[in-house]
């Protein structure tokens, strides 16, 4: 048994040998190809730019620290593939530090496996058509964020998040649940229900369950007014492959708009158009008896149907009359690039930047042009165009009232100022097109029935929540008594926010970062920074909103330098006369500034201004 023992520690001593002997072959052949010197305190790695020499001068390394090794020896694939599994945030940030660390963080082969990580349905799909930086930022930044205006809990909160979707394009809510649009074309049905807590207390939640409705989808609308509770059927513009002539196995694509219903998801109506014809957006208007679909071609035409909504959830099939409207028939130069619509209103805006507009009641009319001198009710689809200053990039239309926002990110209100929605600082209400002169390159712009709201971005890169208008119910957030100006919100935004909606019960807002997306703003004339024709006020006001406060100290200061009290009235009617001010505002100015000189009596008069 002595015998057999020390056999096996022989061979245990030696299996430990050759197991040492492999570890130093190894070790030297690392030692060898990276240039790495292994020591007590482990490895040290040159922190300096890898582009850039060494931190020393001369390069000559320090008594003692061994030799500081560059990323630059590393295989460019095994720096990638080590950089793909840190969070998108920091690949951003560590591809600022360095040339070469931007270069790599900026290839495609790190977003790619960024991609497979974040959304694997991507590598199914072959989704290399498109960027892969720009696919793994748009599903890294989604998210739906709510605040509810009423109950205890007034806190921004996060609904469920598709697995499947790739980024969010579109949202909608509707009265019991809210729809999702992807990049991809799938529609998701975001539902409510009924959960239990972590307290084990069941409650009504939000958007926390989803499910697919349809593939394919381009584009969805429901009832345009702001209350859900009239949104009942949900429009789908899709496409769908069509079975080809009898006799053959060939199919071609046609457009068609699939009806819903939005409490369960259920399709109850289809209607196909002719392959050769192609749209890009519908939109909703008028009564559920006479609902206009209005459908925006590829080349910028405009069709429209009439569906009777009462009737679509009986099981028939009848035929309907596709018609090109009449802003495209009678102006047809015109190439519209999108729409927007609510119940008795349309707006249209060309690819030219032109704004057109369609008011089928007398009463909006009258709200949003402050007259009825041009209304004709035998003809509500004749186009209006709206005079404006610069070419617009995008709208809001509300029930009575309208935003605009221009190349130069200049905001302009239009309509009812009854509840101060216009956020003008007053109640009046403007017949035109009005500048808000303290906001500038929004993000996002919604008007609902009584109240606005914009989304900015500070310099920081932080967002905020401005709204003006009617405050009750909570609409807005801190501010229960509205305000006739816009004001910041007590919401926090989400960083990535892009869109937004109100219902009366809930404030929505959509995440996502399209880098290939963005309002391309151009940089203000100096000659129009101010909105005054002097050029000497013009020429030195900074294109940013700071711009009319440095205008008004201006004006101050050469009221200030008046000598007497009738030069400074004077004064100030000429500098109302500079003011960007609607007619009628000015007459005000003037008439108030008439009875206020006449009130003085020549009281305060000095000797006459010297000459200059």
């Amino acid at each position: 048994s002595t015998g057999g023992q020390g056999a096996r520690r022989d061979e245990g001593r030696r299996r430990e040998g050759a197991v040492r002997m492999v570890r130093r072959s190894r070790s030297r052949k690392l030692q060898k190809l990276t240039g790495l010197c292994r020591r007590e305190e482990g490895l040290r790695v040159k922190r300096s730019c890898p582009s850039c020499g060494p931190s020393e001068p001369g390069g000559e390394e320090k008594k003692g620290r061994g030799n500081p090794v560059s990323v630059l020896l590393f295989p460019p694939e095994l720096v990638e593939h080590i950089i793909s599994f840190l969070p998108v945030r920091d690949v951003v940030a560590l591809g600022q530090t360095c040339h070469y660390f931007h270069q790599v963080c900026d290839a495609e082969g790190v977003w790619r496996r960024i991609c497979h990580r974040l959304s694997p349905r991507l590598r199914e799909q072959g989704s290399g058509v498109r960027p892969w930086k720009r696919a793994a930022i748009l599903n890294y930044t989604k998210g739906l964020y709510f605040q509810a205006f009423g109950g205890r809990r007034r806190c921004l909160s996060k609904s469920v998040a598709p697995q499947l979707a790739h980024g969010y394009r579109r949202f909608l809510p509707t009265k019991d649940h809210v729809f999702i649009l992807d990049y991809a074309g799938t529609l998701f049905f975001l539902k409510n229900a009924l959960v239990s807590s972590t307290l084990g207390q069941i409650q009504w939640k939000r958007a926390c369950r989803y499910v697919v409705l349809c593939r394919g989808a381009k584009d969805f609308a429901s009832d345009p007014r702001c209350d859900t509770v009239y949104r009942k059927y949900l429009y789908v513009l899709a496409t769908r492959e069509q079975p080809g002539v009898v006799g053959t196995t060939s199919s071609r694509a046609c457009d068609c708009v699939e009806v819903y219903l939005q409490s369960s998801g259920q399709r109850v109506f289809k209607m196909t158009f002719h392959h050769s014809m192609s749209f890009k957006q519908i939109v909703l208007v008028g009564q559920e008896t006479q609902r206009a679909l209005l459908l925006l071609t590829e080349e910028g035409k405009i069709y429209s149907l009439v569906v009777n909504e009462t009737q679509l959830d009986q099981p028939r099939s009848y035929t309907v009359q596709l018609a090109l409207r009449k802003v495209s028939r009678c102006l047809p130069h015109l190439r519209v690039a999108c729409m927007a619509s609510n119940q008795s209103s349309t707006l249209y805006i060309t690819d030219q930047g032109g704004v057109y507009f369609e008011v089928h009641t007398p009463g909006v009319y009258r709200d949003l042009f402050g007259t009825l001198q041009a209304f004709d009710p035998l003809d509500q689809q004749m186009p209006l165009a709206l005079s404006l200053p610069a070419k617009i990039l995008f709208c809001a239309l509300g029930y009575n009232h309208l935003g605009l926002v221009d190349e130069f990110g200049r905001i302009f209100m239009q309509g009812n100022n009854r509840y101060g929605q216009l956020g003008t600082g007053d109640k009046m209400d403007r017949g035109e097109p009005t500048q808000v002169h303290y906001l500038q390159r929004p993000i996002a712009l919604w008007c609902g029935l009584n109240h606005s709201l914009v989304l900015s971005q500070g310099s920081d890169f932080s967002k905020e929540l401005l709204g003006c208008g009617c405050g009750a119910g909570g609409r807005l957030p801190g501010w229960p008594k509205g305000s006739a100006s816009f004001v910041k919100l007590h919401i926090k935004v989400p960083l990535c926010a892009c869109s937004l909606c109100s219902t009366r019960e809930c404030l929505y807002m959509l995440s996502s970062h399209d880098i290939e997306h963005h309002p391309a703003y151009r940089d203000l004339p100096a000659s129009k920074a101010v909105g005054t024709p002097e050029p000497s006020l013009g020429a030195g006001a900074p294109q940013d909103p700071g711009g009319v406060a440095w205008a008004c100290e201006e004006y101050l200061s050469q009221i200030h330098n008046c000598p007497t009290l009738q030069d400074r009235m004077e004064k100030m009617k000429e500098i109302v006369g500079w003011m960007p001010l609607m007619a009628a505002q000015k007459d005000f100015f003037w008439e108030a500034l008439d009875m206020l000189q006449r009130a003085a009596g020549g009281a305060g008069q000095g000797p006459p201004p010297p000459e200059s």
